[in-house]
Formats: C-alpha cells, structure tokens, sequence
C-alpha cells in the first residue's frame, strides 16, 4: 500500500464564496469609494466687510485712485420684436422645426421654418445690417458661430437661420 492511503484525511477544507456574493462586496466598496471621491467639500465661510463701512488702508489712501469711463453699451435687443425665418439644410428631419422652438422660446418672433436647397457650408445667421445687434444675440441663443450679411433671396426684415448639420 502506498503512504497516502494511510494518512487519515483532513476533514478540513476552503469554502469560496459565490461570484455573486464576490460582486456584490466590489460592487458595494465601489460605491463607497465613489462616494467619498464625489462628495461636496465642507462650505468655507468667508467674512463679507462692507465696502462703504470699512476703514481704508493706508496704501489705498496713498495711491492715486483710477476712473473708470463708462463702457458705451449697446442698446439690448427685443427679441420678440425681430421676426425669424429658420430653415433646414441638412438631411436631419425636423431639424428647422425643433431650432425653431428653441428660438421661440428665447422669445423671439419666428414666422416660419421651412426646407432650404443650395450648399451652406455651417449653420448661419444671415441678416440685413440694421439687425446686426440681434443676430449675434440670436446666433448666443441657438450656439450659432457664423453671422452673414443677408443675400438675395432673403428678406430685409428679419432674420435668415439656416442649418446644417453640425446645429443637430
């Protein structure tokens, strides 16, 4: 007989846990690790002194104080006073219609939004020149980053907006 078959067995052994018990202890250590890397950090507070009440330093006293001019503002659009054609040059469906909405509730005057055939090379604002102003609002609102002046056959009224398929 061989020496194993003498040797009185050991009765004990490992017991792995399950894979999905396994997942769920990663899973759970995860999450608190995820947890303490996304939380807020505590607020800081601040001490506000008022300006007005507030004793001068010495050397604001000393240095000569700077004026500053008033920067000349331009006067602010009305947007529901501007009328807005918004066209589709992509093959994107209902693209015109959905950067219409958008530009409706900006509050801007849309008057229509149809299909557009010739070749854009980017989604642009065309306008005339006394609408200027109100383009590159426009262009803000909708992340527009081209403005033009308006061509033939636009109108002279309003705004020109049309798309491609860099506004889906």
């Amino acid at each position: 007989m061989s020496r194993l078959a003498h040797r009185p067995r050991n009765q004990r052994g490992v017991v792995f846990p399950s894979p999905v018990v396994m997942l769920s202890i990663i899973a759970v250590a995860m999450a608190g690790i995820a947890f303490v890397a996304t939380r807020d950090p505590a607020p800081t507070e601040r001490k506000v002194t008022n300006v007005a009440h507030a004793a001068p330093s010495p050397s604001a006293s000393a240095a000569p104080q700077k004026v500053q001019k008033p920067r000349h503002l331009e006067p602010a659009v009305k947007r529901s006073a501007v009328y807005v054609e918004v066209y589709n040059n992509s093959g994107i469906t209902g693209l015109a219609g959905r950067i219409a909405s958008r530009a409706t509730d900006a509050g801007w005057q849309v008057v229509g939004s149809d299909n557009w055939y010739g070749t854009i090379p980017s989604s642009t604002v065309y306008y005339p020149q006394r609408l200027k102003a109100a383009a590159k609002v426009l262009a803000l609102d909708l992340g527009i980053r081209r403005l033009e002046p308006a061509i033939d056959p636009m109108r002279l009224d309003r705004l020109t907006v049309i798309l491609t398929s860099d506004a889906a």
